[in-house]
Formats: structure tokens, sequence, C-alpha cells
């Protein structure tokens, strides 16, 4: 499983254009305040954006706000699709190990991401990654679990559809931050942590990743970390 944002690729400038176009859409407001990214879902990142930025209380309350939100922010997306590759970047190696990794024998790769579907599925587009993963079984912001236990409904989800017993499938989870970390240890999976997001190679470490990168730019390294990885688990 692949994250995405500061993993594969960097479309900080975007995303930010589009949650904003879309939080004023759908509340009237202008998001002047803007929550911690890094590791939020879209669902998350809304709802503390309505606290941060004063939107009345019973406006917040309409069952129907999250619906619209997902909905305007699917149509953001969509506005600036060519800007994503024009205005981001695919980081270091990620296209080559997303590649790499899709050739080694009996590997299923998918993503685990806070970004709902669409826009997920947009983003990877925009840099020729969605081709190598199977979308179906993903994990995204627009499932309303938390990210642990969305891990482990990707992993139950590939699981029916490969048929095999999860617990006789090990499961890496590549990712940039320390809540990514967090929902590998309590998903059943192994944690290759990149320190191409905000968290330092230090701050990975301490939070418990199995193995820190500081980048995916040596595509051996990604694959033999996989490969030992998934053996341990394995043998586990």
């Amino acid at each position: 499983m692949w994250n995405i944002d500061l993993t594969l690729i960097d479309v900080g400038k975007v995303a930010r254009d589009a949650l904003a176009d879309a939080f004023r859409r759908v509340t009237g407001r202008p998001l002047a305040a803007l929550p911690q990214l890094v590791g939020r879902s879209d669902t998350e990142i809304f709802f503390e954006s309505l606290y941060l930025n004063d939107v009345p209380a019973r406006a917040a309350e309409d069952p129907e706000l999250l619906a619209r939100y997902s909905h305007a922010l699917e149509a953001a997306f969509a506005r600036r699709q060519n800007d994503l590759a024009r205005s981001g970047r695919l980081l270091p190696g990620a296209g080559a190990a997303v590649l790499a990794v899709g050739d080694m024998p009996g590997v299923v790769q998918t993503v685990l991401t806070g970004t709902i579907k669409p826009n997920a599925v947009c983003k990877l587009r925009a840099f020729g990654l969605d081709i190598p993963l199977d979308l179906e079984i993903g994990g995204y912001g627009s499932d309303a679990y938390p990210r642990g236990s969305l891990l482990m409904r990707v992993r139950h989800q590939a699981s029916e559809k490969y048929g095999a017993a999860v617990e006789q499938v090990p499961a890496v989870y590549v990712a940039d931050s320390e809540r990514d970390i967090e929902a590998a240890g309590l998903g059943g999976a192994r944690c290759i942590a990149v320190a191409t997001g905000r968290a330092t190679v230090a701050d990975l470490r301490d939070a418990g990743a199995d193995l820190v990168l500081t980048d995916l730019a040596d595509t051996g390294q990604v694959l033999t970390a996989i490969d030992r990885l998934t053996r341990v688990s394995v043998r586990r």
C-alpha cells in the first residue's frame, strides 16, 4: 500500500486551492484558517476547518453538508486537472519504485490515502501512476474509518479479491508521517517510512517505522526492503 501525498507526489498547492474553493462554495465562507493536513483525511480536514473558520453550529450540523463538500471537492479537483502535473511534482524515484514493485512476483499494489477516491485517482493519473495500482481495493478519505481500521479493510478487500486469507498475506505500507506509522501498526502491516514529508528521519524512527528511507530514489533499496519485510511478516 502506498500513501500518495508527500510519499509519491507533491501537489500541495493545487490541493489547498481546491480545498479552499470547495469550502467556500459549500459554506459561503472563505477558508481563512487551514488545519494541519499531514496524515489527515479529507473528512477530518473539512470538519476541523468548520471549527477553525467559525462556521455556525447550525450549518455545521447539516447531515448533507459533508456529501455536498465531497462533491464540491471532486469538482474543484477536476477543474484543476491540468494544474496537477504543471504545478506539482513526482517525488524522487516514486515512478520507478511503483513500476518495479509491480513486477515483483505475487505483489498487489494499491493505495491508502486520506484523499477522497475520485481525487486520489486524479492525482495518480496526472503522473501516470494509476495503471500499476489496483485502485478498486484501496482505502480513501471518503471511507468513514480511522486509518488503522481502513488499512485492515483494504487487506480484507485484497484477500477477498485475490483469494488468500488475510493472515497469510503480508502487507507493507509505504508512507511519510507518524500517523501513517501508527495506522500500519493498528492494521497489522509493516511500515516503510520515507522522509519526503514533514517528518524527519529521526521522527519516523522514533514513531516506530520498520524501516526509514530518505526517499524512494534507490529502487533496489525499496525492492529489498519490501521483500525483507514481507518475508519477516510471513514467518510471524
